[in-house]
């Protein structure tokens, strides 16, 4: 089973310290967001647990007490650094600090346990092709010698994010394209394997994969572990990544970025973040009377190498 901290919300940057709480008493709860009342418990065990993953656009909370989960627990992190600044992602770090926090995190955990995450790729009067071209090209050269990877996609144009920001030009697929090319020249050009992420254009033409950011195989790769063969939808369409478990919740992140999918709008992620409990198993507000807690069903996906006995 591989538990997911992040995907919802940006847990190691505002929720760290409940996390290693949690993993410290050994189990979570997470709340089901299509039915609120039903709560599901998951045990925090390495026997039962093949690999932990992160999500974050900002490692630095975590990094001092990070060895208390990555000394127990298979491990890979995705760190999102893009091209955007205050305008867009208004409570995350610069450029140049996370520069400085990623290599932290590579020096601690090592780089076949990072895949940095260039998304969502999206165009605006001020975020040009040009910008982005050169902004990736200066992290890249940066990041080649701490980074398993690096992993990007394009803006998903959904509902909500034409009212969060109306200044967004519409990619066409001509785009798409012309930017796949240019990363993929740069990605080359410093020696990184860069790949898609739910993306449905095909870009081998640019030695760009078309791999799932979250396989078997990346993070047996990155662990020395193998898992069994096991079919995986995936989380949405063009995705090929495993399947996970999510202790996050919506809502929930005050980092404010206009193109999340996560929060509604930023009021709401920050009404609910002062609702957090550092002693309660869910990362917001506490148990209700109404609840109704399940005990997941856990099992591991790993093969067990058996010890060959010496003769």
């Amino acid at each position: 089973m591989i538990i997911n901290t992040g995907s919802r919300t940006d847990t190691v940057q505002y929720y760290s310290e409940w996390l290693l709480k949690r993993f410290q008493e050994g189990f979570v709860y997470s709340r089901n967001p299509l039915f609120p009342n039903k709560v599901t418990r998951y045990e925090l065990n390495p026997e039962v647990v093949d690999c932990v993953v992160f999500c974050s656009k900002n490692y630095e909370p975590i990094l001092e007490r990070l060895p208390e989960i990555t000394n127990k627990f298979n491990t890979y992190f995705y760190y999102t650094i893009t091209a955007y600044g205050k305008d867009i992602e208004p409570n995350v770090p610069d450029i140049g600090d996370s520069i400085e926090t990623l290599i932290k995190l590579s020096k601690l955990v090592g780089a076949k346990r990072i895949a940095w995450r260039y998304d969502p790729i999206l165009l605006t009067e001020k975020y040009t092709k040009k910008r982005h071209y050169e902004t990736f090209d200066y992290m890249a050269q940066k990041f080649s010698p701490y980074i398993d990877r690096c992993i990007f996609s394009f803006v998903e144009m959904y509902k909500k994010l034409k009212t969060n920001m109306p200044e967004i030009i519409v990619l066409t697929e001509n785009d798409k394209d012309e930017i796949a090319k240019n990363l993929g020249l740069i990605a080359q050009k410093h020696n990184i394997l860069l790949q898609t992420c739910a993306t449905l254009g095909n870009y081998d033409k640019y030695n760009i994969l078309q791999s799932g950011c979250m396989t078997a195989e990346i993070l047996g790769k990155a662990n020395d572990i193998t898992f069994r063969k096991i079919n995986h939808s995936g989380n949405r369409k063009g995705c090929r990544c495993m399947e996970s478990r999510n202790i996050g919740d919506y809502d929930t992140c005050p980092n404010g970025c206009k193109y999340c999918y996560a929060n509604q709008n930023p009021e709401i992620a920050k009404k609910n973040f002062e609702k957090h409990n550092i002693e309660s198993p869910l990362i917001l507000g506490g148990l209700n009377p109404t609840d109704e807690i399940t005990q997941s069903t856990q099992k591991s996906f790993l093969v067990k190498h058996k010890q060959l006995a010496l003769y």
